[in-house]
């Protein structure tokens, strides 16, 4: 079984058909070229489109959604009930491929109660997990039968209660518990801006040491993206890439070719690590889906 790649899809790439179809398109790729694809996804605007509908409030602290239990049901309906069956449609629609599953399903994530502060203070965000233990095993069993996971990230705790974990951090815990070659983060930036808002250059590569003195000074929205790349590098992931979600086959381009764009983050010491697809079959790959597109 080849490598396994675990990407986060989420952002506007969610909400545009025609990027689901090129991401759908990605992911068969990548197992074609011989990784393993999993795929961890967000539902974010689609939740939020939902809460408006029901008239219930939609908030963020610190970045992550604050989550009643009103919320939380319209959470578990909205990303299994929806996001994830049209992901796994788009990605059946080239074969037999992708199985969804929930992080609640074999007890494949386990979440606590995650704290969060806003200028020092604590604030209540709900029914918020942080991920504490991911048993693979299921994961595990559906690569090795050649399907592609679609997870999706809502996770029972201890106590019995289920909590929204978010997508970002969801797919660094699985990364590291698969011991995965890579981690992806799609997003609506280009990647992590060095000096945003007065700059928009953006810092192609930097080691996780350089990523932990720039964590407290990130934006909310890009915080739990950059924490998510910090963990799975530093748990043994040998690369976390954040792309532009925006750009057709982004994931393609980012995964098989060396000067992929975006933001790549690396462990402080880089392991010398055998190439998971062979060097050769990489650029044919990547021309031939984009003369298709």
């Amino acid at each position: 079984m080849g490598s396994a790649v675990v990407v986060k899809f989420g952002g506007n790439a969610m909400v545009d058909a025609t990027l689901q179809r090129a991401f759908a398109q990605d992911v068969v790729e990548m197992w074609h070229a011989g990784l393993r694809p999993v795929v961890v996804h967000g539902g974010g605007p689609q939740i939020s489109a939902m809460l408006d509908r029901l008239g219930l409030e939609t908030r963020f602290e610190a970045g992550l959604r604050v989550t009643t239990p009103e919320t939380m049901d319209v959470v578990r309906m909205v990303l299994t009930g929806r996001v994830q069956r049209e992901l796994v449609g788009h990605i059946n629609a080239h074969g037999p491929f992708a199985v969804g599953l929930t992080g609640e399903d074999a007890h494949t994530m386990t979440a606590v109660r995650r704290p969060a502060r806003v200028d020092g203070k604590a604030v209540d965000i709900g029914l918020v997990g942080d991920i504490v233990d991911v048993n693979p095993a299921m994961v595990r069993a559906l690569l090795e039968q050649g399907h592609i996971p679609v997870v999706s990230p809502v996770a029972r705790g201890t106590d019995g209660q289920v909590y929204n974990v978010n997508a970002d951090l969801a797919a660094s815990a699985l990364a590291v518990a698969l011991d995965a070659e890579r981690l992806v983060m799609l997003t609506d930036v280009e990647g992590l801006y060095a000096d945003w808002p007065r700059s928009t250059e953006v810092i192609g590569r930097l080691t996780a040491g350089a990523l932990d003195g720039l964590l407290p000074g990130l934006a909310s929205g890009m915080l739990p993206k950059m924490e998510g790349c910090l963990r799975a590098v530093r748990g043994g992931v040998r690369k976390a890439h954040v792309l532009d979600g925006r750009v057709p086959h982004a994931v393609l381009r980012g995964v098989l070719e060396e000067t992929s764009p975006g933001t790549t983050v690396v462990p402080d010491v880089v392991p010398d690590v055998v190439p998971d697809v062979a060097p050769d079959v990489v650029p044919d790959v990547v021309a031939d889906v984009l003369t298709k597109s």
